[in-house]
């Protein structure tokens, strides 16, 4: 059998976020982030066909008095309805951004990395979804957003993924875990990290 060489080895004895070494890790970082972007797509879009069915007539159900409830709206722009009427253009940036989480999964060694990443690549492909196949039409699509945060906004399944994925991306960072899962170490003594 052949000895395992240059980047393979390196790669074998990189741990993982979660001290798994990286290498016999990648199957299972990338299960988890499919999974994670797939069970996100899923639900956002079954509750979008169960929030048109349920909510279609109007009417606003509170779930926790006035901080939480459910009330369908469709809406042209982004988060807060900024660029409302310019929804090619929300449509076209929400595709740079999910080809962008696809690329930087291609590095992802971690195993936290791949849940953040796969829930941020299933909310927007859940968003996007909307603005490919509701009316409108084509990249003119309004997503489907039913619950209503006191009054300050109301989102989906999709944004809560978003928001998830982001604060474990800005946790990861602060807590200097890789998109490789490896964590640099501050040299000691006067010595610098290259």
């Amino acid at each position: 059998m052949q000895e395992p060489t240059g980047a393979a080895l390196s790669a074998q004895h990189t741990p993982d976020d979660d001290g798994t070494p990286a290498a016999s890790s990648r199957s299972g970082v990338l299960r988890r982030y499919v999974l994670a972007a797939i069970i996100t797509l899923v639900l956002d879009q079954a509750s979008k066909v169960w929030a048109l069915g349920a909510l279609g007539d109007g009417r606003v159900r509170p779930l926790i008095g006035d901080l939480l409830s459910l009330r369908l709206i469709h809406n042209s722009g982004a988060a807060f309805s900024i660029g409302d009427s310019m929804t090619w253009l929300m449509s076209l940036i929400a595709v740079m951004v999910t080809l962008a989480i696809l690329w930087a999964s291609r590095r992802v060694g971690s195993r936290r990395w791949a849940l953040a990443l796969g829930l941020l690549l299933g909310g927007s492909l859940g968003n996007l979804v909307d603005r490919f196949f509701r009316d409108p039409g084509p990249l003119r699509g309004h997503v489907v957003d039913f619950i209503d945060y006191g009054g300050l906004f109301v989102g989906n399944i999709a944004d809560i993924a978003i928001v998830a994925g982001a604060g474990l991306l800005i946790w990861l960072v602060f807590t200097n875990v890789g998109l490789d899962g490896s964590r640099p170490q501050h040299a000691t003594g006067g010595a610098t990290d290259e």
